[in-house]
């Protein structure tokens, strides 16, 4: 496509895993010179979170200016975004990565200025529809869709697999896709032992274990914390319930995979105690203590080694027992003896008692390697655990397993290649299963298999969609992917609704941005008649597909082929109009009726008039205006022109609207959040203190990009100077040195707030009118 346009030798491409590297290693001013003019930055996905700094850095690449003009000209930088999955989890998502080039309480959006409003109402009503244990899917089908029709058709570039098989020229490229059959449903039958202990296990978790160890700081006493920890009671309370949920999904995933976590919780919590014991209690988000502690270091080798990390973050820290609330002794301790006695339980549990093994093993022997179904004898199984993936490796006992994990990926990628890539040029069969954790969901390909298991289903149930998609490719050795699921238990289920979660973010996520392929969670399947729902699913796929397509195929067909005729069309004068015979389009009788094509040099509006004027979708719009070759042209309605008047009308009042919408936008910044609020009260207070206009200017313009929420690290990195300022001790910041990192902060983004007011203040165009017709 780039060569199509000639700018392919000024495009650079960045994965998500060379976009740190890039940064770090190459000078920043490199993005804002010439060198590139189109950034694609695959896996965007990746991106979804605002709290990182691979998303700070790529806002900045995609807002900020370049210093010099480019071979494309102009001053900005033209970034595509690539993802199968834009969305993960929540609608928020979404809101996160058009964040990256719009500013949210500013955007261009037709309709949408403020982004934030738009979607705080929504990721609400996500979270409170999938709280609910009776949700109706259509629900989230509803509320996905008003996402979709209001922001992701005007910002995306969509194309799904029915959207090429509907194109010749794409489809003869690719030689057809593989067929998704239906995912294939296993359960497993826990015996009266073993459910009990699952049930027992499940209520411990549950209920009687206070997670205290992973709750530290919310223990401190104020004066020993020294605001070094914000929000610890809500950062402990979320530790809590991640290491609550984990132990679930791997009591899920496989009972050794469980005994490993369950100990491995037992120990860090008993180093917990053994430093109260010792009166030295190691803080440190930046080093995993357990494991220095295993590998038999001494307390003052470890404190050596926090001390340099407490250089860099001073949330690194040593502190006495004394430091903590009584209370949290107490809740350690108790802890412990409830940790001992599950670890003694869960301990006599052996392989013969794993029914989850013994059904996935009939499969495996009976029929995940039926020659009709798998051809190429080729098999993936995924598991989200690392614990399961080697417990398989071992209870399969083959020796032509291949086992991948984070740790070997890099090492054995070759090796990954040549026995399960259908496009690898040497080819072996030394391995004919790989397990493996979602460390091969992305980036590679399996597709000389067909088969794939899902051992466990994962909290990003997104993944079941990346999962499939390894083996789901053009080249696949097979013309069918065959899905097994294994769901979780009715027990897990209960703690952890995992089965509700994953069929919310998938409906969610194919009625955003359309389907190809059919991915059913377990609820779907129990509560509904599958072969209904995947029947209507597959005369969807139709609908979802791209049906404005065709009318950019035709056009670029007429582009390349008759290239006098395109010229002729593309010179035709502005206003053109005629008059044509009535018809019925897609049910929809034009009779009466006049087409006004509108434009600004800001948008492009379509409307069908009879007595008002409605506006019209792009494809609408396409429809109507079609006409066949031999058409003749026929008088004009009498209203045609009054029609052009309430169309203009229209268009106007939509105007008012808008900007209405951004007057109430920028009331609505009066209650900003609590970071940017901070951000903005430092400001007031250092600006008065500023000498030298230009430098106070700058200082002002940063002040506004706060404001407007603008760039993400703006007022994080604010908020995080003030908090500095009112330490004590040598973590205390001075107000010279706060005032100097302002100073530089407001030099850098002010290249970026003057081009942003240049856009803005740019003033809209009197709408023309491009096309008219009416049909008698």
């Amino acid at each position: 496509t780039f060569k199509d346009f000639g700018i392919d030798k000024y495009a650079k491409f960045i994965s998500n895993g060379s976009l740190a590297k890039v940064l770090d290693e190459e000078n920043y001013n490199y993005w804002n010179a010439d060198e590139y003019d189109l950034i694609l930055v695959d896996e965007a996905h990746k991106f979804r979170s605002h709290t990182t700094a691979a998303f700070e850095q790529l806002q900045e690449i995609c807002k900020m200016p370049r210093i010099e003009n480019g071979n494309i000209p102009g001053y900005k930088k033209k970034v595509m975004l690539i993802s199968a999955t834009p969305m993960n989890n929540t609608p928020a998502d979404i809101y996160n990565e058009i964040q990256l080039f719009q500013d949210p309480r500013r955007c261009t959006i037709d309709g949408v200025a403020n982004l934030t409003a738009f979607f705080s109402p929504l990721i609400k009503e996500f979270q409170q529809l999938r709280k609910d244990p009776n949700f109706d899917v259509t629900q989230f089908k509803k509320l996905a869709e008003h996402v979709r029709d209001r922001v992701i058709k005007p910002l995306t570039v969509r194309r799904t697999r029915t959207d090429i098989e509907n194109v010749a020229r794409y489809n003869k490229d690719v030689n057809g896709f593989p067929k998704v059959e239906r995912p294939i449903e296993n359960r497993y039958e826990l015996n009266e032992r073993l459910a009990n202990l699952f049930e027992s296990a499940m209520e411990t978790l549950d209920k009687k274990l206070s997670y205290a160890r992973y709750q530290a700081i919310a223990y401190l006493k104020p004066e020993a914390a020294n605001g070094l920890y914000d929000n610890a009671e809500l950062i402990s309370r979320s530790l809590a319930g991640i290491r609550k949920n984990g132990l679930v999904k791997r009591l899920e995933s496989s009972f050794y995979a469980f005994q490993i976590s369950l100990n491995n919780f037992r120990q860090a919590n008993q180093n917990m105690i053994d430093m109260f014991n010792r009166d030295k209690v190691f803080i440190a988000p930046d080093l995993d203590i357990n494991n220095l502690l295993e590998a038999g270091l001494s307390d003052e080798e470890i404190e050596e080694k926090l001390n340099a990390k407490a250089e860099e973050n001073p949330k690194n820290s040593v502190f006495k027992a004394d430091d903590f609330d009584p209370e949290y002794i107490e809740l350690l301790q108790q802890d412990q003896e409830i940790l001992e006695k599950l670890y003694k339980d869960w301990e006599g549990i052996t392989d013969e008692d794993d029914s989850k093994f013994a059904k996935f093993n009939e499969l495996l022997k009976h029929e995940l390697f039926k020659v009709e179904r798998n051809p190429e004898q080729k098999l993936v199984v995924f598991s989200e655990s690392v614990d399961t993936v080697k417990y398989l490796e071992r209870r399969i006992n083959r020796k032509d397993v291949l086992v991948i994990s984070a740790d070997n990926r890099s090492k054995l990628f070759k090796t990954i290649r040549e026995n399960f890539d259908s496009n690898y040029k040497t080819k072996l069969n030394k391995y004919n299963i790989i397990l493996t954790t979602d460390v091969l969901a992305e980036g590679v390909n399996l597709h000389r298999a067909n088969v794939i298991v899902n051992y466990d289903t994962p909290w990003n149930s997104t993944r079941l969609m990346q999962r499939i998609g390894r083996v789901n490719r053009i080249g696949s050795s097979s013309k069918h992917i065959y899905n097994y699921v294994f769901y979780p238990s009715r027990e897990g289920n209960r703690e952890i609704n995992l089965n509700q979660i994953a069929l919310s973010k998938i409906q969610t996520f194919h009625s955003t941005f359309g389907e190809d392929n059919q991915i059913y969670s377990q609820e779907e399947i129990l509560d509904r008649d599958l072969t209904k729902l995947f029947d209507e699913g597959m005369k969807r796929q139709k609908e979802e597909s791209n049906q404005e397509l065709p009318f950019y195929e035709e056009l670029r067909t007429l582009y390349k082929t008759n290239r006098r005729e395109y010229n002729r069309i593309e010179k035709l004068s502005l206003r053109s109009r005629t008059g044509r015979d009535a018809r019925q389009v897609d049910g929809v009788t034009l009779s009466g009726d006049t087409l006004v094509f509108l434009k600004t040099n800001f948008r492009k509006v379509f409307f069908l008039v009879s007595e008002t004027a409605k506006e019209l979708s792009v494809l609408d719009a396409l429809k109507y205006f079609k006409a066949k070759k031999e058409e003749q042209p026929v008088e004009r309605i009498e209203q045609h022109h009054k029609h052009i008047n309430l169309a203009l009308q229209k268009f106007r009042a939509m105007q008012d609207e808008e900007l209405r919408n951004q007057e109430n936008a920028q009331d609505a910044q009066k209650s900003l959040g609590a970071q940017v609020t901070t951000a903005v009260s430092l400001l007031n207070l250092f600006i008065r203190e500023i000498d030298d206009p230009d430098i106070r200017i700058k200082v002002s313009q940063l002040k506004a990009l706060a404001e407007r929420g603008v760039i993400t690290y703006i007022p994080k990195r604010l908020q995080r100077i003030q908090k500095d300022l009112t330490r004590s001790g040598k973590n205390k910041l001075s107000p010279t040195d706060a005032l100097d990192e302002i100073i530089d902060m407001a030099k850098k983004y002010s290249p970026y707030f003057v081009a942003q007011e240049s856009q803005m203040n740019e003033q809209e165009t009197n709408a023309e009118i491009i096309l008219s017709e009416s049909f008698n």
